[in-house]
């Protein structure tokens, strides 16, 4: 497995791909890889004829008031689990490289990421990721990139952003990995405080419940919600940060349960903010 830090590098390696004419799958990550990347990961290797993995915390992302220091770096744990998985070139570069001193570009994407993590982590955080993402793109040339079910708004906006930019890259997006228990594996996860880890089960439960009333007739976004939201809220010490009942394609809240739905939602317990997300349906999918 080879590493790559420099941009030069970076670039050199893709053109030779090119030049080779083999397939590259990318897999953007921001390290603390766990199952859920690993599962991209493996599915790139059998798709591609090498498989790319960036490992870089974007600070791009993360808002003053976010968790960027804190967010967790297990570069060697990353560089075995990467190696395990079929990983052939790991890509690492700095921040400095990635934004050096004067750049004034970025990439948005606008409708999109009005709602849901836009509407309370602000649009800027999507900014970095579409900013980041492109630069990526650029570096890699990718022939695919792989992301992941459980960052719902993220793949709708990539998927928009490689459309109107034209980019020559196809995205796959993946099913959402799970704990034995239902938790949605995150990087954050690590960080729940114990006491608080059997109670981060909240919105997966939430979502849960709102795939039951749905089986059994419900179609009204707000009676919904509104049961949802009071399941989450029994616990006084989790903040529900959204939960929202929209179009899987557009992001917009959707008037009645008549068609493909995306429930998403967001809560902060223990210090540690948490996603998930289910598609539901009258007639399915019930299995996400």
């Amino acid at each position: 497995m080879r590493i790559i830090e420099s941009l030069e590098e970076m670039r050199e390696a893709a053109a030779e791909l090119a030049a080779g004419r083999r397939s590259s799958g990318l897999v953007p990550t921001m390290g603390a890889l766990h199952e859920g990347h690993l599962s991209l990961m493996r599915r790139s290797a059998g798709e591609n004829g090498v498989t790319v993995v960036s490992i870089f915390v974007n600070p791009a992302q993360f808002s003053p008031e976010e968790d960027y220091d804190s967010y967790p770096r297990t570069w060697e744990e990353d560089l075995a689990a990467a190696k395990s998985a079929g990983v052939d070139i790991v890509f690492h570069p700095g921040a400095e490289q990635m934004y050096p001193p004067r750049s004034q570009t970025s990439v948005m994407v606008h409708g999109l990421t009005r709602g849901l993590c836009g509407m309370s982590r602000g649009q800027g955080h999507f900014r970095g990721v579409t900013t980041v993402v492109a630069k990526l793109f650029n570096l890699v040339r990718p022939t695919r990139a792989y992301f992941g079910q459980k960052d719902a708004q993220q793949a709708v906006v990539i998927q928009r952003m490689v459309l109107d930019l034209n980019f020559p890259v196809e995205i796959i997006v993946c099913p959402i990995v799970r704990e034995d228990d239902g938790l949605a594996m995150s990087s954050r996860n690590r960080n729940l405080p114990p006491q608080y880890r059997p109670r981060a089960l909240a919105l997966r439960r939430a979502l849960e419940l709102g795939r039951k009333l749905i089986r059994e007739g419900e179609t009204d976004p707000y009676l919904l919600a509104n049961a949802m939201g009071q399941r989450i809220l029994m616990d006084s010490e989790i903040e529900l940060d959204y939960l929202e009942i929209v179009s899987p394609e557009t992001l917009e809240a959707v008037e009645k349960l008549d068609d493909l739905a995306l429930i998403a939602g967001a809560v902060k317990i223990g210090g540690v903010r948490l996603i998930d997300n289910i598609l539901v349906g009258p007639d399915g999918p019930w299995e996400d």
